[in-house]
């Protein structure tokens, strides 16, 4: 497949419905990449992550910093994703190490094999791109915690604002991932591929349904990544886009949120004590925390 062929794959949603689609088209663009890049290039800050520069046909575009110690090559790939899918259909019974290893990198090499294709686009496409990649990566985490048998949607919840007693009004709040257990809601989820310019509105999300239901349903958030590229051609390194003054000052005079979790955790969120107490890998999600959360109040 050439990458013209995978651009276009990479816009069409409505080819991404399963998590092997996902695995599929994956398998497709690390097969190209295996011969097709101009180069690939180190970051000069932080060595683990690359920067693919593609040919003509890509316009000479450098893509998104790739995490080297997450990111499959295609043969690698080939056997993860299929311990993968098996993992996710018996989560509860595959709890180790290695499983968790494979789930996160499986995701993260996946998911990024969509953002670097769509890279590959004109700059003045770059809004559209970036649409297209978080609505995917948005499906492809609700795809899989379906997998795992929990009920999950997105959509919209209605919640009754009361006065003196009676309901006013309505209003009605969007969702990434609903979590329900019995036809009720256990937990309201956030799906990002980044969590720069949206982290604000998470925990504002949860202080006001909190307020407005007189309720304390769990509010998470799930992260790709928060890195991004900078620099100019032949010195390109990686900048975070993790506010962590916001997050903890949000954490500790709003409230805190129920859960944090990204495929590529930044080194900070493992070392400072009260990032590592409320933000984890995605692993933890799955294996463990999504558990506790659906059989809360049960």
């Amino acid at each position: 497949m050439n990458l013209r062929n995978l651009v276009v794959a990479a816009c069409n949603k409505e080819l991404f419905c399963t998590p092997g689609n996902y695995i599929h088209f994956a398998l497709d663009y690390l097969e190209f990449i295996k011969t097709n890049l101009q180069a690939v290039i180190v970051s000069r800050n932080e060595n683990n992550y690359q920067f693919f520069q593609y040919k003509q046909d890509g316009t000479y575009n450098v893509t998104r910093p790739i995490n080297a110690s997450l990111m499959y090559d295609y043969e690698e790939f080939q056997q993860a994703s299929l311990i993968f899918l098996k993992v996710i259909r018996e989560i509860r019974g595959c709890d180790n190490r290695e499983n968790r290893a494979v789930v996160n990198r499986v995701i993260y090499t996946a998911q990024q094999c969509i953002g670097a294709t769509l890279d590959a686009l004109p700059a003045k496409e770059s809004n559209t791109a970036r649409k297209i990649n978080g609505d995917l990566f948005e499906r492809f985490i609700r795809l899989i915690i379906a997998e795992t048998g929990v009920d999950v949607t997105a959509g919209t919840i209605s919640v009754p604002v009361n006065i003196d007693g009676k309901t006013a009004f309505s209003m009605n709040y969007q969702h990434d991932l609903i979590l329900r257990s019995a036809g009720e809601t256990k937990a309201i989820g956030s799906v990002k591929t980044s969590s720069k310019d949206r982290i604000d509105k998470i925990f504002i999300d949860k202080f006001l349904y909190s307020r407005l239901t007189d309720t304390n349903t769990p509010h998470f958030a799930v992260f790709l990544n928060d890195v991004q590229r900078k620099g100019k051609e032949g010195q390109y390194g990686i900048n975070t886009t993790f506010l962590a003054g916001h997050f903890k000052g949000y954490t500790i005079k709003l409230t805190p949120l129920d859960g944090v979790y990204y495929c590529d955790i930044r080194p900070n969120m493992c070392s400072e004590a009260m990032l590592q107490e409320h933000i984890k890998t995605f692993d933890h999600f799955l294996f463990t925390d999504i558990w506790k959360l659906i059989q809360k109040n049960n």
